[in-house]
């Protein structure tokens, strides 16, 4: 079995340590967490561990042009519409923004603007 590198090692404690940070100045609303992989950008919302609404960069289907976002920040500006669109059907509409160890930059504030854009709000 490969040993890990001490940088390597760092950088999960890091990883970690950001997650800690940021979930322990969440209220008890819903949660809206974010995932980013090298492709795509998963949210959903989250409350008492269940989910109630879950949206995909994958499921957008040409999207339409917004300023100031291109490609993949696109399809995550359109993924957090249809996630917005989806938690007001299921009566959802105050959530508190759950950006996991990611910054608040590029596909992920994308997502979070097209949320804020939907009609959620954090």
């Amino acid at each position: 079995m490969a040993r890990k590198l001490p940088a390597q090692e760092n950088n999960m404690n890091t990883k970690d340590k950001r997650k800690k940070r940021v979930r322990a100045k969440l209220s008890n609303r819903p949660r809206l967490s974010v995932f980013r992989s090298l492709n795509y950008t998963y949210a959903q919302i989250i409350e008492d561990g269940k989910v109630i609404a879950y949206a995909r960069s994958q499921e957008v289907k040409s999207p339409e042009k917004v300023e100031g976002f291109a490609g993949k920040s696109l399809l995550a500006y359109h993924a957090g519409v249809l996630l917005a669109k989806k938690a007001k059907e299921k009566g959802i509409g105050d959530v508190v923004f759950d950006r996991g160890c990611y910054a608040y930059h590029g596909r992920v504030k994308a997502l979070a603007e097209g949320a804020k854009k939907g009609g959620l709000n954090f």
